[in-house]
């Protein structure tokens, strides 16, 4: 185990900045929390009544936007919205 020392007055500075960055990072959780509503790819598939390979090939068509963290999806709800509007549109032109 290594021990480094510090003097207090650095480590005041260090702790400072690591509690602003804290607050700031708490402040954007708190500002963008009731902004958009992310959904997985069960909720999108019941939404949209379609399967999980539709709900695939919309992601590889660039038809409907997504996020991936590791091997999971999200959609936000805005996107989800906007493609039932579009879908209803084309329905109504035929």
């Amino acid at each position: 185990m290594e021990i480094i020392a510090i003097e207090k007055k650095t480590y005041e500075q260090v702790k400072q900045r690591f509690e602003d960055f804290s607050r700031q990072v708490r402040n954007l959780c708190r500002e963008n929390q009731d902004k958009e509503k992310w959904l997985g790819n069960d909720d999108v598939c019941g939404l949209l009544q379609t399967s999980k390979r539709t709900l695939q090939s919309y992601r590889d068509n660039g038809i409907l936007p997504y996020s991936q963290i590791g091997r999971k999806c999200y959609y936000r709800v805005s996107d989800i919205e906007n493609l039932i509007s579009q879908s209803q549109i084309s329905k109504e032109q035929q």
